[in-house]
């Protein structure tokens, strides 16, 4: 057998060919352009936001190997998000035309406040060889290490930025619990900042509030107000003479137009995003009586409310004699209230008809329109069952709290008239209060019988703590209404007189009283009916569901 030598594995080196390529690029001087902001205008930012610009424009000049690319400056906006910023978007704009080589700013929180866009905008612009230099926190974008800086010190600005809105909030509350209003002018008809500084009353404006309140006390509905007014000519607040319907029932809830002004009516639910909600709960509101000049008397605005309350308790579905799935409103109270325990849906009312006879009965909606497999148990319940439950869960109630169930019945009466039921209201929070109380000691009770230790639930006597304390301020908030209201009195007597008619319990059903006491009804495959009153009060009840009958046609209504 032949042995075959293998050759020894050699490597050599080649060195690199000597580059005779033209270069013109790194002969050419870097454009290089600025930017600035500052977030107010205050005097002393303004003069940090020239002396920027100035230093800037003398620092690009005097390098001989840059050249003024422009100078980019957004003056008294917040650095939180990009979209307000014309002038950085301009840059960026610029940026991406090939017209900028390089960006220097101050710091980095001068170019974002927001992480997220802030490394989006630099991490772009270094894909395109474009490199930002921080000069505060001596950062080159271009550089290999400068990404996990940038993070740290971006992640320190919206820390920053976050801190210094939770102070601004606190300032603005300090402002509200002193009854200081402030006013949007360029949207509030009827009124202009004086040269006090305060409210003044613009008499051409004026009219026009007095007479949508006098249209529509009179009768007439928000369509033909606003017809009434295009009819006239007459112009709104920017002087264009497209009337809405939204805006007139923006100016009649309007509360400033009497005189007095409700505070923090929205919350800020994220600094960063600036986006807001109602303020259903997450703060407290303040109430400020006779803070200016009315333009309507406190008794128009008051009819005024009564008759928005009065027109929005007739449902929509009464006048067009239909309903979608969506629809907010129905001719039968039910249909606004009843849910599927199994899948959460609604209930809808159908007719079934089966060898000439008929019978009325509540489906769940999700599965007559998408079948068993969305909604696998859920029972087809006869009108009159649902009817006789709701009647007899009255009827507990009025039998086991009877306090409670007039206070219920009294504060639902002062909606759907348009009353303002201050006295229930405390009541009723006050019934509140006495819970949580209640909740504190028997969680307390409770981790000691356990041999638990009482600290460690901080967290839940604090969420009940604070929820206590916004109920005292609420009513604190109403009993000063209360005081300032000279026509309260009359009110309570004439929804005492009422209640007086209803407080035996309800004889049979009634959709009226079902609107205003009944916030859901839940129905479970086994037969279950919750009732749940206004206030989160649970009554359960038992209705008997129809057997499932293949091939019953049904008709609904």
């Amino acid at each position: 057998m032949e042995v075959r030598k293998i050759p020894k594995k050699t490597v050599t080196v080649i060195p690199p060919k000597n580059k005779f390529l033209v270069d013109k690029d790194k002969y050419q001087q870097k454009r290089v352009a600025a930017y600035c902001r500052v977030s107010t205008d205050s005097e002393e930012q303004l003069t940090s936001y020239n002396t920027q610009k100035k230093v800037y424009t003398e620092m690009i000049l005097a390098n001989k190997e840059w050249c003024l690319a422009g100078i980019y400056a957004d003056e008294g906006i917040s650095g939180t998000q990009v979209k307000h910023r014309d002038e950085f978007n301009r840059m960026i704009k610029d940026c991406l035309n090939g017209k900028i080589d390089y960006i220097i700013t101050k710091s980095v929180s001068r170019f974002a406040r927001n992480t997220v866009e802030c490394l989006e905008y630099v991490r772009m612009l270094k894909a395109r060889g474009i490199g930002i230099i921080f000069e505060e926190q001596n950062i080159d974008t271009l550089k290999t290490d400068s990404e996990l800086y940038l993070v740290i010190y971006a992640g320190f600005a919206q820390s920053e930025s976050e801190s210094m809105s939770k102070n601004i909030t606190w300032a603005i509350r300090k402002n509200f619990e002193e009854g200081k209003v402030q006013y949007n002018y360029n949207k509030l008809v009827g009124y202009r900042k004086g040269a006090d500084g305060q409210p003044e009353i613009v008499p051409e404006e004026a009219d026009i509030i007095r007479s949508i309140f006098t249209m529509f006390i009179a009768g007439l509905t928000l369509r033909e107000i606003r017809d009434k007014l295009l009819e006239n000519g007459v112009e709104t607040k920017c002087g264009k003479q497209k009337w809405s319907v939204s805006t007139i029932q923006n100016i009649l809830r309007n509360e400033k137009y009497c005189g007095d002004a409700i505070l923090q009516k929205t919350v800020t639910i994220d600094c960063i995003s600036k986006a807001q909600k109602k303020n259903t709960g997450e703060a407290p509101m303040y109430f400020v009586h006779n803070c200016h000049e009315p333009i309507v008397s406190r008794e128009d605005f008051n009819k005024a409310q009564e008759e928005l309350i009065k027109r929005n308790s007739i449902p929509l579905s009464a006048r067009k004699k239909a309903m979608t799935v969506q629809s907010k409103y129905s001719r039968y109270a039910l249909s606004e209230i009843v849910h599927c325990g199994g899948c959460g849906s609604r209930f809808r009312r159908c007719t079934w008809r089966r060898g000439g006879n008929s019978q009325v009965v509540w489906r769940c909606t999700n599965r007559l329109e998408n079948g068993s497999k969305y909604c696998k148990c859920s029972p087809s319940v006869p009108e009159n069952e649902l009817h006789d439950a709701i009647v007899r869960a009255v009827n507990r109630l009025y039998r086991e709290d009877t306090g409670t169930y007039k206070t219920l019945l009294k504060v639902s009466l002062n909606e759907a008239l348009g009353m303002s039921g201050e006295t229930e209201k405390i009541d009723l929070l006050s019934r509140r209060i006495d819970a949580l109380n209640r909740k504190m000691m028997d969680l307390v009770n409770e981790t000691v019988a356990d041999g638990g230790d009482v600290n460690s639930k901080d967290a839940e006597f604090k969420e009940i703590s604070d929820e206590i304390e916004q109920l005292n301020s609420q009513i604190e908030t109403i009993k000063a209404a209360m005081e300032a209201d000279e026509g309260s009195e009359a009110r309570v007597r004439q929804i005492s007189e009422k209640v007086e008619s209803l407080q035996n319990g309800m004889k049979e059903y009634d959709d009226t009283i079902v609107r205003q006491t009944i916030e859901c009804v839940k129905i479970f495959p086994d037969g279950k009916a919750e009732i749940i009153f206004g206030g989160g009060i649970v009554i359960e009840e038992k209705v008997t569901p129809l057997p499932s009958i293949r091939g019953r046609k049904k008709k609904e209504i």
